[in-house]
């Protein structure tokens, strides 16, 4: 659900260089409300975090992280199409945004649409690492929703 990371900034001296202030200043909003999601998304207080996300994709609208994370805001609040739209431009912005194609596939599984879940998880699991810790839960997931689908299809 991170993501971003605030470096070390030299303040830019607004006198010498405005532009350069306002983009410094533009920088540090988007980390400041970014880190300020990512605890409000780990504390499950997730109408704030979509708050923060909103002003960070206003300043940053093509930032992928930002996608994700909103994604999971939405989650947390059942809002389950929405967060699928979110991941799917988070994907369309980095196609190697893994971890929008797990919660890609969360959003559709909120939808019981559990064959673009399995197709989307199907993407994490081809794109993470071996070593990755969500790895078992993906594949175990992905199993649970192609036996939901052949106990649809069998009338169980």
């Amino acid at each position: 659900m991170d993501g971003m990371t605030q470096d070390e900034i030299t303040p830019v001296d607004p006198t010498i260089d405005p532009k350069g202030h306002e983009q410094q200043a533009r920088s540090q909003e988007i980390q400041a409300r970014f880190q300020q999601a990512v605890v409000m998304l780990h504390a499950k207080q997730y109408d704030y975090a979509v708050k923060s996300l909103h002003r960070v994709l206003e300043l940053a609208p093509r930032l992928p992280e930002a996608h994700v994370n909103m994604g999971y805001a939405l989650i947390g609040l059942e809002q389950y199409k929405a967060a699928a739209d979110f991941f799917d431009t988070a994907t369309t912005l980095n196609p190697m945004q893994i971890n929008a194609y797990y919660g890609l596939a969360l959003a559709y599984e909120g939808q019981k649409k559990y064959r673009t879940a399995i197709s989307a998880m199907d993407s994490f699991i081809h794109l993470a690492d071996d070593n990755d810790p969500s790895l078992p839960k993906a594949r175990a997931a992905s199993w649970e929703w192609g036996e939901l689908i052949r106990m649809e299809l069998s009338g169980e």
